[in-house]
């Protein structure tokens, strides 16, 4: 893509509106917040105090609004607390002469740094640099200073209480990623009727675990029909696709390949009818048009044998257990456990996250790390863009190097989309907002109510578009600072001009010194085949040992899978975004023979799944992981063990971790050792002894093989067979 291609594409994205609206209920309880902040305190302490604690309030409502699964008061509290922090000690430091600048520095690289920990804890810290910038205009004591970042953390509080005492919709955002995964699946089960083959998509599923992490609260008060679901629809997953796949299902052709998409469509009804439930709460309404094969039995005759008719009977049966527990809403019938057998995921306390969120941050002390590479680009730009609107000599100096930090993201596209958006949002709200003052001269009362309304208006358009945001966050900053002394004509001048050299600045920086998706493609890629790898050879290890304990391994192992999928699939997506032609970081290795790759990985993995269906175990519900029940006491009693499987699992794992080291170091790829220890496999497996399980690992290491010799094509640059 060209770069004038990429900018047009970049600048559309940004001023595209969405006719979607934030829920007007959290948008008004967000702007009473702000206002039960600002209209006190504006009373008793003055139009200084007032400032400080209106930005408190309005960024602290702002991360409630972010994507998170923790309680909404609690990200309050948090971003109410960082406030209060960065503004005592901007205070303090305004104080002595050259110190400003050297903590707006400091600050800036910690807030660039934070995105490591996840996009809610960057957005809120880079909040925290413009929550600098606005409020610390004038020296004052270190008491004073101190009102100052306790009036900004009170912000937090208020939005914390109002929340606390005024709930709406506490269990949507849960009640949505689980929805969206039952939706997911009855699209998938759509596609397989097509295309056998066809992969499901991981993001909600991955979504739906996050969602499930609870804290003890939320444990103890959630709504009994958000127990266990996930863990069903997790088996689901790997039984259509067995279901469906030619391979280990139903035949490719015929009567039976007929059958089977007719419980693919009915499955898919009744899935669609469960998300919609599971997403408002009502009990479960299934369509008249919905044929009773899926929940009555789906293999009610003789048109599916052996592994399709076993993998039809499960489908049924976890479908019913799906509506039933909807229906009862009764715990104590569904399997409640999230990771591994007999093991419930929680959230960890603020304390423990510490830990965790000082190992994420220190991972990412490197500098190919496009984290630390975006924390150096965003200190360059707010202190340069600071130090040059102090040169310069405006007043209202905190403007550029506020809407810098407010424009820089660690990715090309949106850094360059926000930035056109933010220009564009900014100059229309200053505009307007100045525009009323210079009409109407209200007084700090009426400024104060339009300052709390405009806010209002910023929080019911987050999911409309950056664009329009932006004009109701600027609008409420003009008003706020209106109460202060000043031309407004010559200020909204300087914040249009200052908007456009802070954005500029963080715009060409961008371009001089980039972080390019393309570049990292080869990284992503290793780590999703190495990681595919392990989960194929954790659940070829199962059948080894059906009674063994083995479940855990096999849902770490597809986690992992899934996060590296997700991260590289996000990386390709803005490389498309990006300008230029930029090598992929592997060396002779093209962005064609990545997508090729890709393809490749994606189809071990996918054979991982239909191999899973069939685990010892499964049908009888005792996963609690919802992957497999190998873990269970007993699970797998009476299954022959398929001899050999554990050998060829450990050569599977081991030569898909040396391939993805061979992938970063330009090294050839080849999975000899495999073919190898496939040979030695099948050779055991003539005998006949393993039965059912092993004709399905035959077949299943045999989609493996394809999947690596594709894998080797791939990366060779052949396309030949």
């Amino acid at each position: 893509m060209s770069w004038f291609a990429a900018l047009r594409d970049t600048a559309r994205t940004g001023l595209t509106l969405d006719r979607a609206l934030t829920d007007p209920k959290r948008a008004v309880r967000g702007a009473v917040a702000v206002a039960l902040v600002l209209f006190p305190t504006l009373a008793l302490g003055g139009v200084p105090l007032a400032t400080s604690a209106a930005m408190g309030a309005f960024i602290a409502g702002s991360a409630t609004f972010q994507r998170s699964f923790r309680p909404r008061a609690s990200l309050a509290v948090a971003a109410g607390a960082g406030l209060g922090v960065s503004t005592f000690l901007g205070y303090l430091a305004a104080g002595v002469p050259g110190l400003f600048p050297v903590l707006l520095a400091v600050w800036a690289f910690g807030a660039g740094l934070s995105w490591a920990i996840g996009p809610t804890a960057g957005v809120v810290a880079t909040n925290t640099v413009s929550v600098m910038l606005i409020v610390v205009q004038l020296p004052v004591s270190a008491l004073a200073a101190l009102g100052h970042g306790l009036v900004a953390a009170l912000g937090g509080v208020v939005q914390a209480v109002v929340i606390t005492l005024w709930p709406i919709g506490s269990w949507t955002a849960q009640r949505n990623a689980l929805a969206d995964t039952y939706a997911e699946l009855a699209d998938y089960a759509r596609r397989l009727r097509q295309d056998p083959t066809a992969h499901v998509d991981p993001a909600p599923f991955m979504t739906a675990r996050h969602a499930a992490a609870l804290t003890p609260w939320q444990d103890r008060h959630r709504p009994p029909e958000l127990r266990g679901l996930r863990g069903i629809a997790e088996r689901i997953r790997p039984t259509l696709a067995a279901l469906a796949d030619p391979k280990v299902g139903a035949p490719e052709e015929g009567p039976e390949r007929d059958r089977a998409r007719e419980v693919l469509a009915a499955s898919a009804e009744v899935m669609d009818a469960l998300a919609r439930a599971i997403r408002t709460g009502d009990p479960v309404r299934l369509p008249r048009s919905t044929p009773s094969l899926t929940l009555a039995g789906p293999d009610d005759g003789p048109r599916l044998r052996g592994a399709a008719r076993r993998s039809s009977r499960r489908l049924g049966g976890l479908l019913r257990k799906a509506a039933d527990a909807l229906d009862r809403g009764d715990e104590d019938t569904i399997t409640t456990p999230v990771v591994g057998a007999g093991g419930a995921l929680h959230k960890p306390s603020i304390g423990r996250m510490l830990p965790v969120a000082a190992r994420a941050v220190r991972r990412q002390l490197q500098p190919r790390s496009a984290i630390f590479q975006h924390a150096v680009r965003l200190t360059g730009v707010v202190t340069v863009a600071y130090l040059l609107a102090r040169i310069a000599g405006f007043h209202h100096g905190y403007w550029a190097p506020m809407t810098a930090a407010m424009v820089m993201r660690p990715d090309f596209a949106q850094t360059y989309s926000r930035g056109v958006a933010r220009l564009a949002g900014t100059v229309v709200g200053v505009a307007v907002s100045t525009l009323v003052v210079q009409l109407v001269h209200p007084g700090e009362w009426v400024l104060a109510g339009l300052a709390v309304v405009c806010i209002g208006g910023a929080y019911l358009a987050f999911r409309t578009g950056y664009a329009l945001t932006t004009v109701g966050i600027s609008t409420y900053v003009v008003f706020l600072l209106g109460l202060q002394e000043g031309d407004p004509l010559v200020t909204a001048f300087e914040r249009v001009g200052l908007t456009l050299l802070g954005g500029s600045i963080a715009l060409v920086t961008y371009a001089l010194f980039p972080t390019w998706q393309t570049a990292r493609l080869g990284e992503r890629l290793a780590e999703w085949l190495a990681a595919a790898g392990r989960y194929a050879a954790a659940v070829i290890a199962c059948y080894e040992e059906p009674a063994g304990v083995r479940g855990r391994a096999v849902r770490s192992a597809l986690l992992d899978s899934r996060e590296a999928r997700s991260e590289l699939l996000q990386a390709m997506q803005r490389a498309d975004a990006e300008p230029g032609r930029h090598e992929s970081g592997l060396a002779g290795v093209s962005r064609r023979q990545i997508d090729r790759a890709r393809a490749a990985v994606g189809h071990l993995g996918r054979a991982a799944v239909l191999l899973e269906a069939h685990l010892p175990g499964v049908e009888s519900g005792a996963s609690g992981a919802g992957s497999v029940g190998v873990g269970s006491s007993g699970a797998g009693a009476g299954v022959e063990p398929v001899v050999g499987a554990g050998e060829y699992a450990e050569e599977l794992r081991l030569a898909t971790a040396l391939a993805a080291g061979a992938l970063l170091t330009g090294r050839p790829v080849e999975f000899g050792a495999v073919r190898e220890a496939q040979a030695r496999l099948e050779a055991r497996l003539a005998s006949g002894v393993a039965g059912v399980q092993g004709d399905v690992v035959r077949a299943g290491t045999r989609l493996v093989g394809v999947a690596l010799r594709d894998l080797e094509r791939a990366l060779r640059g052949s396309s030949g067979g």
